[in-house]
């Protein structure tokens, strides 16, 4: 990972992205490959969520955006706001000091006499003293630390792919249930966090009692990207409309003599075009019966897909190869035209390439349809961390934490949000003429990613530096969400038991070679049963039960 501070003046948290206030976690991959379709959850069991239970809904809008939210996807701003609107003229806390455990995957700041520290505990009027720990190995740290009730801190970051075994368990017993101070119209106590849309919430909710302050999604996570300069050039202005055309396309595009192939691998194009269950996921029959990810039509049908695709000579031999960690390089260099990626990663290529190349114009393809019918998106996991409240006697001690909470959830366009995402103008960032922050030498030791791991505001786009992206981002995103829909069990917190932790396991590599021509849909065909006969149907059944809870 990259430094934290604003690297050349522009980056919200450089490995978030410049004012990645809308981009999700980007740079940090687990957020947006990993851990997007495996997120865990906390029990051997659902998550229903009673009536009444989540906060109500109440947007704010401070600055007005230039490209709206459509049906919840990424709102946008096209310019950085003359004037920040301040949203709490008196600092809400009440003069406390707490704890606060929080990944970082940078250099570790000093938290002793650091003047961005200082500045926003004292707008805050509440003090968190942080206890970083590097991201990478964080779900180790946090194990150890969750093992015993004295080392917790106060307020205690996990994401979702570091939920531990058992951990409703952890929750009723370490941290503190949040549902009477949040659910319903008890929000509005709290105007920020009332801003923070439903689905955010309903992944914090455990045991039917709400728990976790999130650090909002998106709608969408995922795209397939060409590069739209070089097919410019070859004269190529349609995009695919179906499967079929897609191989078409990239078969067109390859020439293995000028070094371009026509793709990378596309097993998450694939995913997306044949609308297959999410990872682990489930899908209703005619019937009403469920039917695993690994049983559907849709996977089967995906995985011969991009069997054709690999036979047709136009994915990249790298690719072939099976090293995903080259794609990026490949497409940014010309030699892939058409990668998959997450949203975010459009936003960082352009910072990677746009200074020696300034004709570099990566563009996501609009869904698509197997059969050039309607497409369908599976809706993106509404929350990518959680934070919770050590559980403690005086009541009056959450209530500050939570008024710290709303401080922190200050939206894009308050000088709340400048402060904790940029720090103190003219120690940590200077405004240049185009009206953005940029940073000082100072920004670099003393500016870290640590509140936003507490608690977030929803995401909005605002990365203006470069000319044409937010509006492009924005309004493909909005077309998209006409087709989001939501799989089956979203928003549910469910940990399978851990007897059928491996039993998907052999479906990793089955894919490749299948890709490769290795295997063949005979061979998925085996593993399938094997999959019932090991558990599967056990599984089945333990889904089934999760289902007639609803």
């Amino acid at each position: 990972m990259t430094a934290p501070h604003l690297t050349g003046g522009l980056s919200r948290r450089s490995f978030l992205g410049f004012l990645a206030v809308g981009a999700g976690v980007v740079g940090v991959p687990s957020l947006l490959t990993a851990c997007t379709s495996g997120a865990a959850g906390p029990a051997q069991g659902g998550a229903t969520v009673s009536s009444g239970v989540l906060p109500t809904y109440v947007p704010v809008e401070y600055v007005k955006p230039d490209f709206p939210s459509v049906n919840g996807s990424t709102a946008g701003y096209a310019s950085i706001p003359d004037e920040l609107v301040t949203a709490f003229e008196t600092p809400p806390g009440s003069g406390g000091a707490y704890t606060a455990m929080t990944p970082l995957w940078s250099a570790i700041p000093k938290t002793s006499g650091n003047p961005y520290f200082d500045a926003v505990s004292e707008a805050m009027g509440t003090t968190v003293e942080f206890q970083f720990s590097d991201g990478n190995t964080y779900g180790d740290k946090l194990a150890a630390v969750l093992a015993s009730a004295k080392d917790v801190p106060d307020w205690v970051c996990v994401p979702t792919w570091n939920f531990p075994p058992r951990f409703a368990q952890a929750v009723d017993a370490l941290f503190e249930d949040l549902t009477p101070y949040l659910s319903g119209d008890n929000v509005k106590k709290y105007k920020n966090l009332a801003n923070i849309p439903t689905d955010a919430w309903r992944y914090g909710v455990f045991n039917d009692k709400l728990y976790g302050l999130p650090f909002p999604g998106e709608l969408v996570h995922l795209a397939t990207f060409y590069r739209a300069d070089i097919l410019a050039e070859l004269g190529i202005t349609e995009q695919p409309r179906d499967a079929d055309e897609f191989i078409e396309l990239a078969k067109e595009l390859t020439d293995p003599g000028k070094k371009r192939w026509g793709s990378a691998d596309q097993w998450i194009t694939a995913n997306m075009m044949f609308a297959v269950p999410p990872e682990k996921g489930w899908k209703l029959a005619d019937d009403g019966s469920l039917v695993s990810r690994v049983e559907s039509e849709e996977y089967r049908a995906a995985l011969d897909w991009q069997a054709r695709l690999y036979a047709s000579g136009a994915v990249h031999p790298t690719a072939v190869a099976d090293k995903p960690e080259e794609m990026k390089p490949l497409f940014e260099a010309g030699e892939i035209l058409v990668v998959n990626d997450g949203v975010g990663g459009w936003h960082e290529s352009l910072g990677r390439v746009l200074p020696s190349n300034p004709d570099f114009d990566p563009r996501p393809f609009d869904p698509i349809a197997h059969d050039g019918g309607t497409p369908r998106i599976w809706k993106g996991a509404p929350a990518d961390m959680f934070s919770f409240l050590k559980k403690r006697d005086d009541k009056a001690q959450i209530e500050e934490l939570l008024a710290a909470a709303d401080f922190l959830a200050s939206p894009f366009g308050t000088t709340e949000f400048q402060l904790v995402n940029f720090g103190l103008e003219g120690e940590h960032y200077e405004i240049d003429g185009d009206g953005l922050p940029r940073a000082t030498d100072a920004a670099a030791d003393d500016v870290a990613p640590s509140y936003i791991f507490l608690v977030d505001p929803p995401k909005v786009n605002a990365q203006v530096q470069y000319e044409g992206y937010v509006e492009a981002y924005c309004t493909w995103m909005a077309a998209a969400s006409e087709y989001v829909e939501e799989p089956l069990f979203y928003g549910k917190q469910i940990t399978e038991p851990s007897q059928f932790a491996s039993l998907s396991t052999p479906f990793a590599d089955l894919e490749k070679d299948i890709a490769r021509g290795r295997k063949s849909l005979t061979d998925l065909d085996d593993a399938v049963a094997t999959w019932r006969s090991s558990g599967g149907e056990e599984l089945r059944a333990f889904y089934q039960g999760i289902l007639d809870e609803q």
